[in-house]
């Protein structure tokens, strides 16, 4: 047995527990899977996967990278809906990240990607396609 069977889910760090948890609960429509004391909550996501989020001042927002991405079966209905929420997507130019349109989305053959970030500044993907 490897890792490779076995579920994995990312954990970021925020500064604000509460203000990120606002934005995870309230924009992007997670829901609360369990609350470890006041430091940690996770949330639940699709096919048995989770996200966690955790106070660590020192670490949050610190990463450029795209932390997690959501495999999504419309793209433009996800953005409409988080948008509507008050989500704001990433546009790139091509020299800053992967060249964007008008509604965020890198479009490569059949896969499309949009990215947005928390308040902290932890960046998430939504996908869809293949990657």
């Amino acid at each position: 047995m490897g890792l490779s069977d076995h579920r994995i889910g990312p954990s970021v760090a925020v500064a604000d527990l509460d203000g990120a948890r606002k934005f995870y609960e309230d924009k992007v429509g997670l829901r609360v899977e369990e609350v470890l004391g006041e430091e940690m909550v996770l949330y639940e996501c699709g096919g048995d996967s989770s996200l966690g989020i955790y106070h660590s001042e020192e670490n949050a927002g610190k990463s450029t990278h795209t932390h997690a991405g959501w495999e999504v079966d419309d793209i433009a209905a996800e953005i409409a809906d988080l948008k509507s929420r008050g989500v704001e997507f990433e546009h790139y130019d091509g020299t800053n990240g992967p060249p964007t349109d008008d509604d965020g989305v890198f479009t490569h053959g059949s896969m499309k990607v949009a990215w947005f970030r928390d308040p902290e500044g932890n960046t998430y993907a939504i996908n869809e396609g293949s990657m």
